[in-house]
C-alpha cells in the first residue's frame, strides 16, 4: 500500500483505488473511490433529466407567453427572464438540492451507485454541497467540464475542483455486506443480517457511542463488555425496532445497527 499525504491508500500496482479513513471515533473505514467513467454515467444521467425537465417548462413559459402577449405587452421579456433563472436553478441548485436530501446522491449517481462523503467519511453539509456544486461553473469550462477532467486526472482521489473546494469525495455507493469498518471482533462482520432495526433514528452522538464501544470491546473484561453492551442498548431501544425472534446479544445487536446506519449512507 502507498499513502498520499491525505491518508488515502493506494493498493500498488491495482486499477482500484481505495481511500481509508480512520473515523473520530476510531474506527477504520475501507471506501472504493469512484471513478471518472462512473461519475461521468452519472452526470450523463443527471443532464439527461434536466433537459427533459427544461423542455418541458421552455414549451409551458412559451405557450404561456403567447396566450398573454395580448394583454400584457411585455410577458414575452419577463418570460425570457424567468426562463434563465428558471435553468440557473434547474443546473445548479438540481445538483445541491438532491445530494442534501438523498445524502450525497442525485438520481444519475444513485442509478450508478456512486455518493458524495467528506474526507473524514462523514456527509456534506448543506453549505458544503451548495458551494460544491457552484464551483461546476469554473469544472465545465471551457466546455463539457474540461477543467474538472484535467483537475481528477493530475490527483490521486479524482477530485474536481468542488470537491477540493470543500473537501469532499465521490465513492462507491457501499451495502450493508460491503462496507467492512476495520472493529475489534473474533466473528466474521458479514454474518450480521437482521430487519432493518431503525438506525437512521440514532443520533450523531449515540452512533459515536456505539462506534466507540465496537472499536474497544475485545480490550474489556467479558463481564465488563457485556454489561456495558446491555446498558448502551438499552439506552437506544426506545427508539428501535427489535425483532420478536430475536435471539442476539446486545453486542451483536449493536454490531447489527452500525451496519445498518453505514448503509444509508449516514457514515
Amino acid at each position: 500500500m502507498s499513502s498520499d499525504p491525505s491518508g488515502a491508500q493506494r493498493p500498488v500496482g491495482s486499477f482500484v483505488d481505495k481511500l481509508t479513513i480512520d473515523t473520530p471515533e476510531q474506527t477504520a473505514l475501507e471506501f472504493v473511490i469512484a471513478g471518472i467513467g462512473s461519475r461521468f454515467i452519472a452526470i450523463a444521467l443527471d443532464i439527461l433529466i434536466q433537459i427533459a425537465v427544461g423542455l418541458v417548462v421552455i414549451i409551458a413559459l412559451a405557450f404561456g407567453s403567447v396566450q398573454l402577449e395580448a394583454y400584457l405587452p411585455k410577458t414575452g421579456l419577463w418570460g425570457v427572464a424567468l426562463l434563465i433563472l428558471f435553468l440557473f436553478v434547474l443546473y445548479f441548485g438540481y445538483y445541491a438540492i438532491f445530494e442534501i436530501l438523498w445524502n450525497g446522491q442525485t438520481p444519475g449517481k444513485r442509478i450508478s451507485r456512486i455518493r458524495v462523503i467528506k474526507d473524514s467519511g462523514r456527509p456534506l453539509t448543506p453549505a458544503e454541497s451548495i458551494g460544491r456544486n457552484l464551483m461546476r461553473i469554473v469544472d465545465w469550462m471551457p466546455t463539457f467540464y474540461a477543467v474538472g477532467v484535467v483537475s481528477m486526472l493530475i490527483n490521486k482521489q479524482n477530485k474536481r475542483l468542488g470537491d477540493l473546494l470543500v473537501g469532499s469525495l465521490v465513492v462507491r455507493e457501499a451495502t450493508l455486506t460491503e462496507l467492512r469498518p476495520i472493529w475489534q471482533t473474533t466473528q466474521n462482520p458479514g454474518d450480521v443480517s437482521l430487519a432493518p432495526m431503525g438506525a437512521a433514528m440514532l443520533t450523531a452522538e449515540e452512533a459515536s457511542l456505539i462506534e466507540s464501544y465496537l472499536q474497544r470491546r475485545l480490550d474489556l473484561d467479558p463481564v465488563v463488555r457485556y454489561r456495558m453492551a446491555d446498558d448502551i442498548f438499552r439506552r437506544l431501544s426506545p427508539k428501535l425496532t427489535i425483532p420478536s425472534d430475536n435471539a442476539l446479544s446486545a453486542d451483536r445487536l449493536l454490531e447489527a445497527l452500525s451496519y445498518e446506519r453505514r448503509a444509508t449512507g449516514r457514515y
